[in-house]
């Protein structure tokens, strides 16, 4: 995993907490990273961490807003997601497999390389991180080739 003072944030943006935000979500994601080649992941696992926010915290009260940060360094991208606290826990993943929901945590953790919550100033951070290709190797031929 990154260490933190690696990092540098790419983008950010604040939504109101209303359903709708997700889609704004992806939006944000796929042109903060659009050359990205886990992007598609990085977009689900967006999704499902609005979605949450809205659902279970202050977010999606009255006047709730929803923020998403991305950032990149040390070797991944970092997103978090940044609701307005108040849902009496910390996002897990459920146990029970056949569940009608509760399956959103368990996909952030099967598409991420790593994720967590914390608490910052009352607000809850759910991030999750992926790794991001190497600058310095992106375009460049192999040192050893055919002949």
């Amino acid at each position: 995993m990154g260490d933190a003072r690696d990092r540098v944030v790419i983008g950010e943006i604040t939504l109101p907490g209303v359903g709708r935000s997700v889609g704004f979500a992806r939006s944000f994601v796929r042109e903060t990273v659009p050359d990205f080649p886990g992007v598609d992941d990085m977009i689900t696992v967006v999704s499902e961490a609005v979605a949450n926010a809205v659902r279970h915290t202050a977010s999606g009260r009255e006047g709730g807003r929803v923020s998403i940060v991305l950032a990149a360094g040390g070797g991944v991208y970092r997103l978090e997601v940044v609701d307005d606290g108040d849902a009496g826990g910390a996002p897990h993943v459920k146990a029970e497999v056949g569940a009608e929901t509760g399956r959103g945590m368990r996909i952030v953790e099967a598409l991420a390389s790593g994720w967590g919550f914390r608490l910052d100033e009352g607000r809850g951070v759910t991030w999750a991180e992926f790794p991001a290709p190497v600058a310095e190797d992106r375009g460049r031929e192999p040192l050893s080739g055919p002949g």
